[in-house]
């Protein structure tokens, strides 16, 4: 895949964040002190009426969003996804969750690939937390078009929902639909499939590309909603590959492949390997380094699937 085209998603989110804003006058944006990097500081920029920097109180951010929500406004929040997911999570699942309240926590630098921060900033374990929280909506997206597509199908969403977004660029892809709830078949194949979400979907792309010169057909299926899962196509995958794959920047447990594994449980039983974090925390250095060192760069994950297959 060609990588000379890539764009960070939380560099598209600020884009989006701000087209957005221009064509829909509900929308507010809150952040604790991260603009820049979060990128929401172009809709602070455009529209300095509907942007409120908190200040380093995630939690306050949290529940002055709710009120916000409660006015009619739609509110979205940013900050690193190890503040907004970990710092606030009781305000998400008491003030946003519980009541059921119009809040979308659009939460930036998440995974390994933040890099040089450490793993004390490297949230591995977000997507695990909100898919526990009753009637979450969680997304994933894998590149700037889909996380366009992403923030503009959040705002159309009544109720609560937690988007997931990348500082690393990550390639951009051929266009596809989008529909919350609905995951896209990338690559077909019959001899393992590959459920991925965000800047590891590019990843698994390349990997199928690399086990069909062994003779491994993969299919590729972009889980960018992890919640609800798309049951359906993981079911057809399942029944027609027989082996399953699932890869995501992000702890094995609780995460995407818990989510796939869950609903391969009501099906029989058919082989699964989970690939990420394999229950560790992150550490400080150059994201392709830490990719390599977790066994989530093409290489490694093109050789652990073939492991798997033999």
């Amino acid at each position: 895949m060609n990588m000379s085209n890539s764009v960070a998603t939380r560099a598209a989110y600020g884009d989006a964040l701000t087209a957005l804003g221009a064509v829909n006058g509900k929308v507010v944006v809150l952040d604790a002190d991260l603009s820049h990097a979060t990128m929401t500081c172009g809709f602070a920029e455009k529209y300095p009426e509907r942007f409120f920097n908190v200040g380093i109180a995630e939690a306050n951010m949290t529940c002055m969003a709710v009120g916000l929500s409660e006015m009619g406004h739609i509110p979205f929040i940013s900050t690193f996804a190890i503040f907004g997911a970990g710092r606030a999570y009781e305000q998400v699942r008491n003030s946003v969750a519980y009541p059921k309240s119009n809040v979308k926590l659009a939460m930036t630098h998440a995974g390994i690939t933040l890099g040089e921060d450490g793993g004390s900033h490297e949230a591995i374990e977000d997507i695990a937390l909100m898919r526990v929280i009753p009637g979450m909506t969680i997304i994933c997206p894998c590149d700037e078009t889909e996380t366009h597509k992403a923030i503009q199908a959040a705002a159309d969403y009544e109720g609560p929902v937690y988007i997931r977004l990348s500082r690393m660029p990550s390639p951009v892809m051929a266009d596809m639909p989008f529909k919350i709830g609905k995951a896209n078949v990338l690559r077909d194949g019959k001899d393992v499939a590959i459920f991925s979400c965000g800047l590891m979907t590019a990843t698994a792309l390349n990997a199928a590309e690399m086990l069909a010169v062994k003779g491994i057909d993969a299919a590729v299926i972009n889980v960018h909603t992890i919640k609800p899962i798309d049951r359906e196509t993981v079911k057809k995958f399942a029944k027609k590959c027989r082996r399953i794959i699932t890869l995501e920047e992000h702890s094995v447990i609780g995460g995407l492949g818990d989510s796939v594994a869950e609903v391969l449980l009501e099906q029989g039983r058919y082989p699964i390997r989970k690939l990420g974090v394999q229950d560790q925390f992150g550490q400080s250095g150059k994201p392709a380094d830490l990719l390599k060192y977790y066994r989530l760069d093409v290489e490694s994950v093109a050789q652990d699937i073939e492991d798997f297959c033999e």
